[in-house]
């Protein structure tokens, strides 16, 4: 039997699951005990925001069973024909379910003319059809669609809410992740549900125990090593210029992630000023960072 992804393991399957989405999940939730449910629902966001699942979760709060769920590839079904197919379908009745729901990823891959072909039906759909149409680019969708649709906007997650997130799943699955190493897999998710549980299961699958550290994460996903990054933070602090490119021309040559590498020595000097600057947040900086980052950060801010 083929492993299955971490991001399709603990996909949520009811509204209280979904973390960091109430903007989104609440009304969503009320509508559906209320039954005023709507003809059409645009979710726009990121990718791996939980679009398509919240899609799954809201159909299946109104009563849609699987045999009258349908979902769509816009970025591969966009063509005219491909849209007039599918809104012939939708005249036909539910085979069980009070609803037939339609689920439309990618939305804006739509062509010209399937927008045109398909605008009737979303304005005048018969009472038994919901759309949910799922984009990572609203700027994409024609106005006279938007119009048509409630728009929900999905946020991305703040990157302790990924922490938070990616330490829960490694203990369901036995393991211990470090506060530092899970601030790390936060950054590498870049504010992704979907990519943070992928750096986790990285991380998993070159584990040698259960406790999974920074070097692990570093190890695992070729971030650039704690040393690395301090190495141009003490420089900084200091001002030693020399140093300062010294260093980063060690990572060059080290054939790290310069982006990522650049991104992990902004995040240090912010911590590093904060420790020097803010002595009310040292409590929640050494939770964030974790007790060995906090105390390297803490004898540059000396």
């Amino acid at each position: 039997m083929a492993h299955q992804t971490l991001y399709r393991m603990y996909r949520p399957d009811k509204f209280s699951e979904v973390v960091g989405q109430e903007q989104v999940t609440k009304p969503l939730e009320e509508a559906a005990k209320s039954g005023k449910i709507g003809h059409a629902y645009l979710f726009a966001g990121t990718r791996g925001l939980g679009k398509t699942s919240v899609a799954r979760i809201f159909a299946g709060a109104i009563g849609c069973t699987e045999n009258d769920l349908y979902e769509v590839d816009a970025a591969s079904n966009n063509s005219v024909e491909d849209i007039r197919t599918l809104t012939e379908g939708v005249y036909t009745l539910p085979f069980a379910s009070p609803y037939k729901v339609y689920i439309l990823d990618e939305v804006h891959m739509l062509s010209k003319g399937a927008w045109n072909a398909f605008l009737k039906t979303l304005e005048e759909p018969p009472a038994h059809a919901v759309f949910i149409l799922a984009t990572t680019e609203l700027a994409k969708v024609p106005e006279t669609v938007q119009s048509r649709c409630q728009v929900f906007e999905f946020k991305k997650p703040t990157r302790a809410v990924l922490a938070k997130m990616t330490a829960a799943v490694a203990k369901k699955e036995g393991y211990t992740l470090a506060p530092d190493a899970a601030e790390l897999v936060a950054m590498l998710g870049d504010g992704s549900y979907r990519d943070a549980l992928s750096v986790l299961q990285k991380v998993i699958a070159g584990a040698d125990g259960k406790s999974l550290s920074r070097e692990a994460v570093e190890a695992a996903t070729g971030a650039p090593k704690r040393e690395q990054v301090h190495a141009l933070v003490s420089a900084l602090a200091l001002g030693e210029r020399g140093k300062a490119l010294e260093a980063i021309e060690k990572a060059a040559k080290a054939d790290v992630d310069m982006k990522l590498f650049l991104e992990l020595v902004l995040e240090a000097l912010r911590a590093t000023l904060l420790i020097r600057y803010a002595p009310e947040l040292r409590a929640s900086l050494a939770d964030e960072l974790g007790a060995d980052e906090f105390s390297a950060l803490e004898k540059f801010a000396a």
